[in-house]
């Protein structure tokens, strides 16, 4: 199948010194959702930070492979060129003006230009994103700062829609929330793919959630593809469910790898 986004041997530095990302490869293809997971400080933000254009502002840098989107090499472009053809990134953490209204907010969007973007898709209405996120309409006239943090997270994913997305890139959209925003904060990003036909590249600590919802994912340890599979086949993998899951037999295992290195010496007994 066509991907609609691909990394080929992705390799990223900071500080011309420190290897973030180390040849990692992976795909996206049209209407899926694809996980990527991994602990804190294994590439998992550096990863869609390069694919968007914002490695700049942290003196990092795309030293080899290629970004390839819609079939088009676009490594290195800079965020807004992207935005507008339609790779999207809703960041991590704070992704809201606190001092406008969640109506302002959504306003100061102005979507990309159709010449911009070749064969774009249909804009996203205000009406249909308040039909997707209801607290948000209820809330429009709320400034953002006091929204929570479920609501805040929905804010940033209603104003990447109105940026007529083909592939979102989102991270960390579980941080700090309870389970039960998160549970339906991924019930919504599965309904906007298969309402919208949107590709989702998602990057995740909570691995269950992730996977619940994933059409394919990938495991990411110091910047490297050490796994991958479909979310089914991720989920029942035992090394997977050790480690992300709490699911094993190891407890204290601080690394994918090393639940795979402990299993290859209890081969030997």
């Amino acid at each position: 199948m066509t991907s609609v986004l691909e990394l080929e041997n992705l390799e990223v530095v900071y500080h011309h010194v420190a290897t973030a990302i180390q040849g990692v490869s992976l795909r996206v293809p049209p209407r899926s959702i694809v996980a990527l997971l991994g602990t804190n400080g294994a590439g998992k933000t550096t990863t869609l930070r390069a694919i968007s254009g914002f490695l700049g502002a942290d003196d990092a840098q795309i030293v080899g492979g290629r970004v390839v989107f819609l079939g088009e090499a676009v490594t290195g472009r800079p965020p807004h060129t992207l935005a507008r053809r339609g790779l999207v990134l809703v960041p991590e953490r704070d992704k809201v003006f606190e001092t406008l209204t969640v109506r302002e907010n959504l306003r100061a969007i102005v979507p990309g230009r159709r010449a911009d973007r070749g064969a774009a898709r249909p804009p996203v209405t205000l009406d249909q994103v308040f039909h997707y996120f209801p607290v948000l309409a209820e809330r429009r006239r709320q400034l953002a700062g006091y929204l929570s943090g479920g609501e805040r997270q929905m804010l940033a994913l209603a104003t990447a829609l109105l940026c007529r997305p083909r592939v979102l890139l989102v991270d960390e959209l579980s941080l700090g929330l309870a389970p039960l925003v998160v549970e339906s904060l991924m019930t919504m990003v599965a309904r906007l793919r298969d309402d919208l036909g949107l590709a989702v590249l998602l990057v995740e600590q909570n691995a269950g959630a992730a996977l619940a919802i994933a059409n394919y994912g990938y495991v990411l340890e110091h910047g490297r593809i050490v796994y991958d599979g479909s979310g089914d086949r991720l989920l029942a993998h035992e090394d997977v469910r050790e480690f992300y899951l709490g699911v094993g037999r190891s407890p204290g295992r601080k690394r994918y790898t090393d639940v795979k290195q402990y299993r290859r010496r209890r081969q030997w007994f």
